[in-house]
């Protein structure tokens, strides 16, 4: 009888064990990564549609006159990474309240860069907030808002503007949105900042 009972126990926990593996395999995943496999389907199919899109490349704010249709898709410098692109959405989540703030760096629409070079066409910085956004400058990846004076450079000093004067956004954040919205392409990490 005692060696039935070891032996039961032993079953039990093979059987326990194997029931931890299945679990850890269906689940882990998702609280790993915080997105369910159907989740990443999904924005690996909206990573690989933009990543070959070419309504984005590196021209001034006259390329929005250029442009057919109405949004402004993929990288204008180099090819997406997906890494950094799933980081960049992840960080941007939590600005989602500020509609102003494009919710994905790679697919913006064109009434929203408007509204942003208008911003940075009509916004006046106070000598203190134009010292917010110097700071900025230098704090940011890309030494500003973009890594060359392209459309996305003054759509987003328009946004930056914006957050300082609306928003009362510091250099940190002003700095760690720019990053987010990093729509150069390339490997590397989203930008972490200090708020």
């Amino acid at each position: 009888m005692g060696e039935t009972i070891t032996l039961t126990k032993k079953r039990l926990f093979i059987i326990a064990g194997m029931l931890m593996a299945i679990s850890a395999l269906l689940f882990l995943p998702q609280f790993k990564t915080g997105h369910s496999v159907k989740e990443v389907s999904a924005l690996e199919a909206k990573f690989n549609q933009l990543n070959n899109a070419n309504t984005n490349f590196c021209a001034g704010p006259s390329i929005l006159d250029k442009v057919q249709g109405d949004r402004l898709q993929g990288a204008c410098c180099g090819a997406m990474d997906f890494h950094r692109y799933k980081e960049q959405l992840e960080g941007l989540e939590k600005l989602k309240n500020i509609k102003e703030i494009p919710q994905d760096p790679y697919d913006i629409s064109r009434s929203l860069a408007d509204k942003l070079l208008s911003f940075q066409k009509t916004i006046i910085l106070t000598e203190e907030q134009q010292e917010v956004y110097d700071k900025a400058v230098k704090l940011s990846h890309e030494g500003g808002p973009c890594c060359c004076k392209c459309w996305r450079w003054y759509a987003f000093e328009g946004l930056a503007k914006y957050l300082i004067t609306e928003y009362n956004f510091n250099a940190e954040q002003i700095a760690e949105v720019w990053d987010l919205e990093d729509g150069c392409g390339s490997p590397g990490h989203a930008s972490k900042h200090e708020n």
